[in-house]
């Protein structure tokens, strides 16, 4: 069969024929061959409290350098959970697939999520696939979820950000999503970008194992850097001052963003880490980082100030230290600079 027809999403002779054939054969493992109508798992043995995430993916073109929507399902979901400090273990995927969908294509997404998942040491637990009446959908979307146990109390959250803690960030920004816009524009640029899905859960399990003291975890996706830290920021009720020449941004993505006219600290990340921690942490965390690719590019950013000892800026809000020495507000996001980036 070189194209998905409606029969396959069923739940009849096709429907199991495609999930033999094509799921099972990159997703195989005993929680998901038993084949039930919902996933036995077996309970943390230390009784350590669960984190869950959900998140669809509709990424447009689903296929672009460095990646493609099956493995950036399964990053972005292991990534989110991974934030709460948790370990991913599980995953459930959804599928929703046009009819007519090149079934080449449909297997190098899936080969490329089975690949993710076991790169990323977490089980494909349970599934579902709906075919739609071709225009009902763009080709395909995807939904994961992820349960895991979290290794450290307190967890790692937002509102913990705290006056002196330093600010980590695993490496350069922007790149996925200069990546997925070119791709679906049509663009080419002078340097090669790439996107930098990746999954994030094994430097997050040695932080936090090593670094109990870690404060805040977060992956800057949509809305980028700047919408990330401002969400630190209001939740904790702190400033966060970052500098501007701290940030690693790579030659290619700032030329790409000044020829579009755009801000790479606005642009989504799908494998990078901001880390929030005590000052006298810092050396310790930024080491534990470089030890994995992930985090090669790890460098401090920035610190987390007492409103009442800022000289700029109030609670709530993201300073940053220019170039020229100056400092100006960095905003969350408005708008939609880049509609399905993931």
């Amino acid at each position: 069969m070189d194209k998905l027809l409606l029969d396959a999403g069923s739940g009849g002779l096709a429907s199991h024929r495609l999930v033999a054939d094509l799921f099972l054969k990159y997703f195989d493992n005993p929680v998901l061959a038993a084949m039930n109508d919902a996933a036995f798992l077996e309970g943390d043995p230390q009784g350590r409290p669960m984190a869950m995430s959900t998140d669809s993916y509709t990424v447009d073109p689903p296929e672009f350098p460095g990646g493609n929507i099956g493995s950036l399902a399964i990053h972005g979901t292991v990534n989110d959970v991974a934030m709460l400090g948790a370990e991913p273990r599980w995953l459930t995927c959804a599928f929703i697939l046009e009819e007519g969908l090149d079934m080449a294509f449909l297997e190098r997404v899936v080969q490329a999520m089975g690949k993710a998942a076991a790169d990323a040491g977490v089980i494909i637990a349970a599934g579902d696939t709906k075919v739609v009446p071709r225009g009902a959908v763009d080709k395909i979307f995807i939904n994961t979820t992820g349960v895991g146990p979290i290794l450290v109390d307190p967890a790692p959250m937002g509102h913990r950000a705290a006056p002196g803690d330093a600010v980590l960030l695993s490496g350069s920004v922007g790149d996925h999503g200069l990546t997925v816009l070119g791709r679906r524009e049509g663009l080419s640029f002078e340097a090669d970008v790439q996107s930098d899905s990746a999954a994030l859960n094994r430097v997050v399990k040695d932080l936090v194992t090593e670094l109990p003291e870690v404060h805040v975890l977060r992956d800057p996706t949509r809305g980028g850097l700047a919408t990330t830290l401002n969400e630190i920021a209001g939740q904790s009720s702190t400033v966060v001052r970052v500098e501007e020449k701290a940030i690693p941004i790579s030659p290619a993505v700032v030329a790409g963003c000044s020829f579009l006219g755009l801000d790479p600290l606005y642009l989504a990340n799908e494998g990078k880490l901001l880390c929030f921690l005590p000052e006298e942490h810092c050396d310790k965390a930024l080491e534990i980082m470089r030890r994995h690719e992930v985090g090669q590019g790890a460098v401090r950013i920035g610190s987390v100030i007492d409103p009442k000892e800022a000289t700029y800026g109030r609670a709530g809000q993201v300073v940053l230290t220019t170039n020229l020495g100056g400092s100006r507000l960095l905003s969350m996001l408005e708008g939609e600079q880049l509609p399905r980036i993931c």
